[in-house]
């Protein structure tokens, strides 16, 4: 069973029949995490590194923002019997879609903040697919831990 995970939102499982997707990845990151013994995945779509930028909106929507959205997703797995060392992290995305010109960068913002949080908190990326100008879709399923991407342009690929 395919669950869609939307923009600013986050789903988790334990359900070795369910595969998370997101779609639309441009400027947006997608997080996927995995705990191979627990068999426990999750998966965060978010668009804006820093909750900060809008604190109202931060309070109703803190999946949308990495340096809120990140704590809820781990948890949200640990509460299923994940476990941080275990944890196999595999990020998406941060590509300048709509902003060729660079004006705003929050691609490149997002990985940045995304990083940081990575950094303060001891966690180690395994694998990623960032930047450029495409836009993504990235599957997890939870019965094996496979990430898999669309990449526009460039066709299908594990990640």
């Amino acid at each position: 069973m395919k669950i869609n995970v939307g923009i600013a939102d986050v789903k988790v499982s334990d359900d070795p029949g369910v595969t998370l997707v997101t779609h639309s990845l441009g400027s947006c990151i997608g997080l996927a995490v995995y705990d191979p013994v627990a068999k426990v995945g999750g998966l965060l779509h978010f668009m804006l590194p820093e909750s900060q930028l809008d604190p109202n909106k931060a309070k109703n929507k803190p999946l949308m923002f990495a340096d809120t959205g990140i704590p809820i997703l781990f948890k949200s797995c640990y509460k299923l019997g994940a476990l941080k060392g275990r944890m196999i992290v595999k990020i998406a995305g941060g590509s300048q879609v709509m902003d060729a010109s660079g004006v705003f960068n929050i691609g490149k913002r997002n990985y940045t903040a995304l990083r940081k949080i990575f950094w303060r908190n001891k966690v180690i990326i395994d694998a990623e697919d960032i930047g450029g100008t495409s836009n993504r879709t990235m599957w997890l399923s939870i019965a094996t831990g496979e990430l898999s991407l669309k990449v526009s342009g460039q066709g299908y690929k594990v990640l």
